[in-house]
């Protein structure tokens, strides 16, 4: 059957615009199409963008003009998530705090994407600031699983995940904190990918944790993954935590990969068929001829406790700013208190608050020792120990999630949620990078619903972590 061109990925369309078969208005308009008809019933999109016929016409003529030296990216429609700058555009972050901030200038990837002649459909749905692991927690309403609309796609990338899997769009950015583009990559049966800390350009983008945030690609193939992130990456003047490409030493690899896998920590909570999926997935990687390995990672156990003490910590501090005083919403009280107490409590929500408050708690007077350095010790054992385990194998495998996509409101209580992160924080604690892979799919209620594999690598060895997603893809296909 023959793809609409909403439906193609990255390469399908870059090709079919070179060879004249599908021209950048054509595509523009079946993506916009798409996001206009399905977006009332999925939420993916809190603004659809309007055609920028200059912007359009510009890209046609680069393809026609550079042929194959035109970026692959040049008239790509892309979703781009609401805590992403782009100059002229409302970035909420999906918070009534920021609901009427309109971005004075492109954050670093947008910049670089219009630079390739990249096209913006919209700014996509995302749990507020950022909190979340559902897209639930957004001030403007939950995001929609295209997979079934009774169940959450995931967060806090919720809405660039649906918008890509329900081909609203070609590909989305999104930003993961402890595994926000992993985990609604996998919950949606996309490819997601967080690079190394410092890869990618964190200069406007709204922050949450400063220490783990990263904008990465959330994409339908492991090659649209590569090709949007050797877009995004490199150093950037304005973020001064980017790096060099020669900051860690260089991984060779050969064309059977040694995958790691923490058997210790696979025995608790992970529902029985997405582990059969897990083991499913290793079998035919090991048939492929790649070697299983086990590996010890035993401060692991700890590290979703050691995230949501860093994690509300770093955002304390960050969301500080919104005040009431300087900029966002405002709210004027009988005493300046009562600005600050009226502003920030109609300007965030539950969860938001929650993690402030803890936050606040960890660094205050008293508890900081306790709480916060303990947790930041924590960190640099559990780095050492990925470290360690890198020198037998080349990437460490675990499912993306314990469970595939779960129904709006099952996870009420906000300690159920928060395990929803528990195989992914680690790579935002150790700053490696991180992808999610599709497996398979699990049955629920009659529907088959996606899953993911999760693959770790050593920092800047994003091309381990590319070469072990096409091997999935191709025992997927074999």
């Amino acid at each position: 059957m023959t793809k609409r061109p909403n439906e193609m990925t990255i390469g399908e369309a870059a090709h079919a615009l070179r060879a004249r078969s599908l021209t950048v208005r054509e595509l523009w308009d079946t993506c916009a199409e798409a996001a206009r008809t399905r977006n009332p019933e999925l939420n993916a999109y809190l603004e659809l963008f309007d055609a920028d016929e200059a912007v359009i016409d510009a890209a046609q003529i680069r393809i026609d003009t550079e042929k194959e030296a035109a970026p692959l990216l040049c008239g790509i429609p892309l979703a781009i998530k609401d805590n992403i700058l782009i100059e002229g555009h409302i970035a909420s972050a999906a918070s009534k705090m920021l609901e009427n901030y309109r971005a004075t200038y492109d954050a670093t990837v947008i910049r670089k994407l219009k630079e390739r002649g990249a096209l913006f459909v919209g700014r996509t749905n995302m749990d507020e600031f950022a909190m979340g692991s559902s897209t639930e927690h957004s001030a403007f309403g939950p995001t929609k699983n295209p997979h079934d609309t009774s169940r959450v796609p995931g967060g806090s990338s919720g809405g660039s995940a649906a918008a890509v899997a329900a081909h609203l769009c070609i590909a989305a950015l999104g930003t993961d904190t402890g595994g926000s583009i992993r985990q609604p990559a996998a919950l949606t049966g996309l490819a997601g990918l967080k690079p190394t800390y410092g890869a990618v350009s964190r200069s406007g983008a709204i922050a949450l944790g400063s220490s783990l945030d990263q904008i990465g690609p959330l994409t339908k193939t492991i090659e649209d993954a590569h090709i949007l992130y050797e877009a995004i990456r490199g150093l950037d003047p304005l973020d001064s935590t980017t790096i060099p490409d020669d900051l860690y030493p260089a991984r060779s690899i050969s064309a059977k990969l040694r995958i790691g896998v923490p058997r210790h920590l696979l025995a608790e909570n992970i529902t029985p068929d997405v582990r059969a999926a897990f083991d499913a997935a290793l079998a035919a990687l090991e048939k492929e001829g790649h070697t299983i390995v086990d590996v010890e990672l035993p401060t692991s156990v700890h590290a979703l406790a050691a995230y949501y003490v860093i994690q509300p910590a770093e955002a304390s501090a960050n969301l500080a700013r919104y005040d009431g005083v300087r900029y966002g919403l405002a709210k004027r009280g009988e005493t300046l208190l009562d600005d600050y107490l009226d502003s920030r409590t109609e300007g965030f929500g539950s969860e938001t608050r929650r993690r402030i408050l803890l936050g606040t708690f960890v660094l205050s007077s008293g508890y900081i020792d306790a709480y916060y350095r303990k947790a930041d010790a924590a960190r640099a054992v559990l780095r050492r120990e990925y470290e360690k385990a890198f020198e037998k194998c080349d990437v460490v495998a675990f499912p993306t999630t314990l469970s595939p996509a779960f129904k709006f409101g099952e996870k009420g209580d906000p300690v159920s949620m928060y395990l929803e992160d528990i195989f992914t924080v680690t790579a935002n604690l150790t700053g490696a990078p991180a992808i999610s892979v599709p497996m398979g799919t699990v049955e629920r209620e009659g529907r088959r619903l996606p899953v993911g594999i999760h693959f770790t690598a050593p920092h800047q060895a994003e091309h381990i972590l590319f070469a072990i997603g096409n091997a999935v893809e191709s025992a997927r296909n074999a």
